[in-house]
């Protein structure tokens, strides 16, 4: 046993349950936590290893985990400012600005979202899968502004993760369209998949062999706000959340977002515009995010206000901009 092991003791609650459900449910870990630990023979029941998840133990049987310290996450803690809507034992909610990205990558080693999330939640992360960094199950696009959630749990990370795999995660997108869609509101469909012209886009992609896709199912319901000069403000509740999916179907019905440098072409009554206003991403902002909380069992919604960059846009388009 390491010298900084945390020791989980109790009983079983209650009989007929396989035994890493069990364990998750009275432990706070998740049950994939749960079986890795397992296989490192870290679980014992009654004094002896346990090393079969499927095992049903009798209601009353003392257990033990041995959880080790989780380990540094491979990037660096950053101090960058945050938005925080929302924060609690379990998870943290974000108001991500435009320009900064989720999660480091290649040409994107630090200054991401995740950095600051190390800074912030020092010594508040428990491990995920054993690593002390924040659960992202989800991500917004470097130049998407809005909410985002982000688990500081294992628990709380597989509850969130579920519930994006069902799609009954709330989530509302505000967009500034090139032109207005007729019809005013409706709902696109279609799957989406790598483009087979460029594959660092993503395209609506038709059916394969067998009437097998070659991309994701996707679904995005529209309703048109406002009408604005030569655009439109539109509203986008996502039935499921794939990668650039509110751009991809926008564009897919020939109104794609204003200031989209990758799916669309800006028009030529708005170029002006957008160099004197320094508007230098797609018009898109995830304003509303709804889910329930892994931890309390309760439905939680948050909400953005559209921030001054997009405002400022819909205004000069002639809109309200509130």
């Amino acid at each position: 046993m390491g010298a900084c092991d945390t020791i989980i003791e109790g009983t079983i609650p209650a009989g007929g349950l396989r035994l890493d459900r069990a364990l998750a449910d009275v432990s706070g870990l998740s049950r994939e936590r749960i079986k890795a630990l397992m296989d490192d023979g870290r679980v014992a029941l009654a004094g002896k290893t346990a090393a079969q998840a499927s095992l049903k133990p009798a209601a009353g049987t003392p257990f033990t985990i041995r959880v080790p310290e989780a380990v540094p996450a491979a990037a660096a803690a950053q101090d960058i400012p945050l938005s925080v809507v929302y924060e609690d034992a379990h998870l943290i909610v974000v108001d991500k600005p435009a320009g900064l990205v989720v999660h480091p990558a290649a040409g994107n080693p630090d200054g991401t979202l995740v950095n600051a999330l190390l800074h912030h939640c020092a010594g508040q992360l428990s491990g995920i899968g054993g690593v002390a960094r924040p659960g992202i199950v989800h991500r917004i696009d470097k130049d998407t502004s809005g909410l985002l959630v982000v688990a500081k749990t294992d628990a709380a990370h597989e509850g969130l993760a579920k519930q994006f795999a069902d799609h009954s995660i709330h989530r509302v997108y505000k967009a500034v369209t090139t032109g207005v869609p007729v019809p005013a509101s409706g709902t696109v469909r279609g799957a989406i998949g790598r483009s087979d012209r460029d594959r660092k886009k993503m395209a609506l992609v038709s059916e394969g062999p067998n009437g097998l896709t070659r991309g994701k199912h996707a679904v995005t319901h529209y309703r048109t706000i406002e009408v604005l000069s030569g655009a439109a403000l539109v509203e986008c509740r996502l039935e499921t959340g794939r990668t650039h999916q509110v751009r991809v179907h926008l564009a897919s019905i020939g109104h794609a977002l204003v200031g989209d440098p990758v799916y669309g072409r800006t028009a030529p009554q708005h170029k002006p515009l957008l160099a004197r206003l320094g508007f230098r991403r797609q018009a898109l902002h995830a304003a509303e995010l709804g889910f329930i909380h892994p931890a309390s069992g309760e439905l939680v919604r948050f909400a953005s206000p559209t921030p001054v960059d997009l405002r400022t846009l819909i205004v000069e388009l002639g809109g309200r901009g509130d």
